[in-house]
């Protein structure tokens, strides 16, 4: 796509703040701050777009921080949820769903139907201990004990529900960042007088935990036989992608001042990590960044996948692209994102179609964690915009914040990003959170152009289908999104396959491989449509 014209179609983009009319605006994120800054206040939290009730409405889920005992004198809900009115607007369902009560510090969630009963269960992460939440019915018992992830008290970030081994069940990944505690909380000073939040690299790394699904409702903590330790720890984004096309989930870690993580699945549920080998644990000159939204996918005619790791502020959010070949190539400079991205500090960060053109899209959420230290730094600020950055096809973007206007250019303290369709009108809306302030769901009202949204079930496969791969042709065009929870930071998208079809009104051929190995393929389909596709079925059906 020529410049002149990727200008004129970023000029077509549009989103309007719909926090407030939506029924959102009662929510706000509290970090439990009481003066003493203490170093956990500055990381939360998530955001989810979620079906909770299963009537292919996807509901709102968000992590409302938490307090410090004897500290905070302030009641401090770690979840709300809201249900989907289907006429754009939402309802805080929290206290009638089981959720009222939760007491613990949030900073996570991943939803997935882990048991395969049909409802989507919500995993939190937290700075005690971890809160598996099952779903029976859209009410939610706290089951965290006798399913053996509620044992450890340790700071997780994100985690991802994804079936390592193929068998059907979901197994858990969660990312663990630092050793740290009240009582060890660091004292760190610009002026020797007034205490501010102390550096990560100033706290030991956390290794991350590996849990496998037993298939009877609990998991066994698998972290050393499946080949996740040793770990360097501070790890706050993990995506699941297939890297080297061999049918077999990986996943990529983003890293808070450490070596970024690829994890290559074995082809039997264990890893082997292959990061430096490959070439995308490092920044260019070899140094490990501060890491924490991840997301990969495939943007470019390659066929290849790219990984999206945003950085600290000084730092370009980093881009790496498969050779095919054994090896991942810094693209960070070739796709124009680098340099427009050295001095925002990116949090949550997702690929999407904004503009139903046929490419994957990159959206960037930004904010910094020291409030003080920024006044002396030029061109950086606490509170900064998001980023917008639209594909020309080739894997090279545009800054879009350039040429759109409106809501894109508010500066917020952003960490949970998340990207999901709540009003069915075949774009894709923005869900994103501030530390210690408000929510924001921005409705997608770009000029509308065609689109395709695939929603699948397993059969033989685990019921979400998470792992399932679906590709779309086109005239000759191929498009590819993996099923899968996970990527951004401590948030979760919509488990939706949405594609934007340009100006094409039928499509060539829908195939899916399933983590099962079946693989369905349908013809001629029609534009501007869901359907919904059981593994096995040989259906694909209009919603």
């Amino acid at each position: 796509m020529a410049v002149n014209e990727q200008k004129n179609e970023a000029a077509k983009i549009n989103f309007a703040e719909v926090t407030s009319e939506s029924g959102l605006g009662n929510f706000h994120h509290d970090n439990g701050s009481f003066g003493e800054m203490w170093f956990p206040e500055q990381m939360g939290s998530g955001c989810g777009f979620i079906d909770y009730n299963d009537d292919g409405w996807v509901d709102i889920l968000l992590v409302g921080g938490g307090g410090w005992a004897n500290h905070t004198k302030r009641d401090v809900k770690a979840l709300w949820l809201y249900k989907n009115n289907k006429d754009g607007t939402f309802s805080d369902v929290t206290e009638e769903t089981g959720l009222e009560h939760i007491n613990t510090y949030g900073l996570g969630i991943v939803a997935a139907d882990y048991n395969n009963d049909g409802y989507q269960d919500i995993f939190l992460t937290s700075l005690g201990k971890n809160i598996l939440l099952r779903n029976h019915d859209g009410i939610f018992k706290d089951v965290s004990q006798p399913s053996g992830l509620g044992n450890r008290i340790e700071w997780s970030s994100s985690a991802i529900f994804f079936d390592a081994d193929k068998d059907g069940w979901l197994d858990l990944y969660v990312g663990n960042y630092a050793i740290w505690s009240p009582a060890s909380d660091l004292w760190c000073s610009l002026d020797s007088k007034t205490k501010v939040y102390c550096p990560p690299e100033m706290y030991v790394g956390l290794p991350s935990r590996f849990y496998h699904n037993n298939g009877d409702g609990t998991f066994s903590d698998h972290t050393q036989i499946a080949g996740f330790l040793p770990a360097p720890g501070k790890s706050l984004g993990v995506v699941q992608l297939d890297y080297n096309d061999d049918g077999w989930p990986d996943l990529a870690v983003a890293n808070d001042g450490e070596r970024d993580l690829l994890y290559q699945n074995n082809g039997d549920g264990t890893f082997t990590e292959k990061g430096t080998e490959l070439g995308m644990a490092y920044g260019e000159n070899g140094e490990a960044r501060a890491g924490m939204g991840i997301d990969a996918g495939i943007v470019d005619s390659s066929g290849y996948p790219s990984i999206f790791v945003g950085n600290f502020s000084n730092e370009m959010i980093g881009v790496y692209r498969y050779s095919g070949k054994g090896w991942f190539n810094d693209r960070a400079a070739l796709s124009r994102i680098g340099r427009p991205s050295y001095l925002s500090l990116t949090f949550g960060l997702f690929l999407f179609d904004v503009d139903l053109d046929t490419d994957l899209d990159l959206f960037v959420g930004n904010g910094h964690v020291y409030p003080f230290r920024t006044k002396d730094q030029e061109g950086i600020t606490y509170r900064q915009v998001s980023q917008l950055f639209t594909n020309n096809g080739s894997g090279v973007f545009a800054d879009a914040n350039k040429m759109v206007a409106g809501v894109l250019n508010n500066k917020m303290v952003v960490r949970g990003a998340a990207v999901g369709d709540y009003d069915r009108d075949g774009d894709l809306d923005i869900l994103l959170t501030e530390n210690n302030g408000p929510v924001h769901l921005w409705r997608n009202n770009t000029e509308k152009k065609n689109f395709l949204r695939v929603i699948l079930e397993g059969e033989t496969s685990n019921k979400d289908a998470l792992g399932a791969k679906v590709v779309v042709s086109v005239d000759g065009y191929k498009m590819e999104r993996i099923i899968r929870t996970g990527s951004s930071y401590l948030s979760q998208s919509e488990l939706t396959a949405s594609f934007g079809l340009g100006n094409h009104t039928t499509v060539d051929s829908v195939s899916i491989i399933w983590p099962s190995g079946e693989i369905d393929t349908f013809t001629n389909i029609k534009n501007n449509r869901e359907i919904f596709i059981k593994e096995g079925s040989n259906r694909a059906e209009d919603l």
